[in-house]
């Protein structure tokens, strides 16, 4: 594949995608990036997803799917905030100690997976209940609220989401791609019975996934709680919700990883969805319509990737 055609399908369906935003936008009389809140709103919305998303697609890609990485995040910005709070610590501090929280959470719900030996979806759904049951208990229900605390609420500028994608996409490239946990994960993801009769281990992988799934979800509780500025608790299976805004990242990311690498194909994807919901915002479309929107646009993409062979062999018609 030559280069030009490698950076034809990286770019190309991100920069679709941002002109057809810039279209809509400016047929209905309005500028997509107008102000520095505007930027602040797109680049905030990207890190949100592309976090979620690396976090999604880690145990996904092996056959797992993971519904308690909503209340993984939940929990870790509860018990990271309460501690902040409490040692009058600063951002920096509750974003270290939201995401090695993340982690234990994500390590202990991957060895309840590999301990109790039953369906990943049974077992997230058991572990979404009971991290979501803790962070009630520990609010007493109320959740947390960061007013007065001017360090936490002023913490989310440009620059710093800029540096947690950054640190996010680079340990997810070195992690998976550059080292020899990484190459046992494609091992097992390429055909588990074979790989495991080489001698490469599934349990501590399985594992491992979880704890760095866990970290990266407990990156996205502290920058969505301090976005928010607080923490409102969900109970019965509410926090599952935000692994939804990954399926289309992932979908779009997949694609791309084709000419590329995966991870770009990630936080691309991130992007897009991050300028769709720009346009949802300065628009300002309703939530059932972005719902439906939204869906259209992943079922939509879906039925051209089931059918891109078809497609193709017409267009060359």
């Amino acid at each position: 594949m030559t280069i030009g055609k490698k950076a034809a399908g990286t770019l190309g369906l991100p920069l679709l995608v941002l002109a057809v935003c810039l279209i809509i936008s400016g047929s209905r009389g309005v500028t997509l990036f107008d102000s520095g809140l505007s930027w602040l709103t797109f680049v905030r919305a990207a890190v949100n997803v592309v976090l979620v998303t690396f976090a999604l697609s880690i145990n996904l890609n092996s056959g797992r799917f993971d519904f308690s990485i909503g209340s993984t995040a939940l929990l870790s910005s509860v018990i990271s905030s309460l501690a902040a709070a409490k040692l009058n610590m600063g951002p920096v501090f509750m974003l270290l100690l939201s995401v090695v929280t993340g982690g234990f959470l994500g390590f202990l719900s991957g060895l309840t997976y590999v301990t109790v030996k039953l369906p990943p979806i049974i077992v997230s759904l058991a572990v979404a209940l009971f991290y979501e049951g803790m962070a009630f208990t520990l609010t007493g229900g109320h959740g947390v609220t960061f007013a007065g605390n001017a360090a936490l609420m002023n913490f989310g500028t440009i620059t710093n989401y800029l540096l947690i994608a950054a640190a996010a996409v680079v340990l997810m490239i070195v992690i998976f791609d550059h080292t020899k946990f990484g190459y046992e994960y494609k091992a097992l993801q390429s055909g588990q019975k074979v790989a495991v009769n080489t001698g490469i281990r599934e349990v501590p992988n399985a594992v491992l996934c979880y704890l760095a799934a866990g970290m990266l979800m407990g990156a996205q509780g502290f920058v969505s709680a301090t976005n928010n500025g607080s923490i409102t608790m969900a109970l019965n299976f509410g926090s599952i919700s935000p692994m939804f805004m990954a399926f289309l990242p992932m979908f779009i990311g997949g694609f791309i990883g084709r000419y590329s690498n995966e991870k770009l194909g990630y936080l691309l994807g991130a992007v897009c969805s991050a300028l769709i919901s720009l346009v949802y915002v300065r628009l300002n479309v309703s939530s059932s319509s972005q719902q439906i929107i939204s869906a259209l646009l992943m079922v939509s993409f879906l039925i051209y990737l089931n059918n891109e062979g078809r497609l193709k062999a017409l267009f060359k018609r």
